[in-house]
């Protein structure tokens, strides 16, 4: 492995890390209290623009560029990945779930919803590791893309397991499990390296359901300007990087 491997491995890593932290620190917000889902309404609106156009304006060409035709292929088996795990393992969580005392929920539920976003959670790293190793500037503009959505993840799970009857303890050891799935993504992703022409565009297609399906719906639910205006403006910075970065 070269010098310049090694360092976007180093930094892939770091930046794998603080998003990993942010999944720790959306369930210590709920374990807290002290967070406000209005705003993580926001960190949604924004994230979702913002990772939409990173897999169409970003990610997706770089994967054809790196594995042509076949780029697209992947790209939609990444897509069913994901649609398949959530819809069979966990059906019904909500970004942002508040949480309700009265209504318990079964434990299994949570469980459930754990194992789905640890599945998501895994290609988050997969693809921030994959766009480092591409290059510093697609790597980066991942790294964003999925750094705005992962408080929400881990205000997510949090809550379920304390709406399902878990300690406080479990709660946050759910969040911290996300975060560990993210790190693994980085790492397996750095280990199989050679792989990239098949990360890559798994990622894409994951990262594109995640915006679509996961992220938009959530903000849908809040009607009003403010949430569509707050989608269009992470839209519209990406597209401005984008266009900066290759004038």
């Amino acid at each position: 492995m070269t010098d310049a491997h090694n360092s976007r491995a180093m930094l892939a890593f770091l930046m794998g890390l603080a998003a990993a932290s942010a999944n720790v620190l959306g369930g210590y917000f709920v374990v807290r209290g002290d967070w406000s889902r209005r705003y993580l309404q926001y960190f949604l609106a924004l994230g979702a623009g913002f990772m939409l156009a990173t897999s169409l304006l970003e990610m997706l060409p770089e994967a054809l560029r790196l594995a042509g035709e076949k780029a697209l292929y992947l790209a939609l088996i990444g897509f069913f990945i994901v649609h398949f795990f959530e819809h069979t393992l966990a059906p019904h969580f909500h970004f942002g779930e508040e949480t309700h005392t009265v209504e318990m929920l079964p434990q299994r539920a949570s469980t459930a919803a754990l194992l789905g976003l640890l599945i998501h959670t895994f290609f988050d790293g997969v693809a921030i590791a994959a766009g480092f190793l591409v290059s510093n500037w697609l790597g980066a503009v991942i790294f964003v893309a999925v750094f705005l959505h992962k408080l929400p993840e881990g205000f997510t799970v949090a809550s379920l397991f304390l709406a399902s009857g878990h300690s406080r303890r479990r709660a946050l050891l759910a969040a911290a499990l996300l975060g560990a799935a993210t790190l693994f993504g980085v790492l397996l992703t750095n280990v199989l390296r050679s792989q990239l022409t098949y990360a890559l565009p798994l990622a894409a297609g994951v990262t594109l359901y995640v915006a679509a399906s996961d992220l938009i719906p959530e903000v849908n639910r809040e009607r009003g300007p403010g949430m569509a205006g707050m989608v269009l403006l992470g839209a519209a910075v990406l597209f401005l990087l984008h266009h900066f970065a290759h004038i």
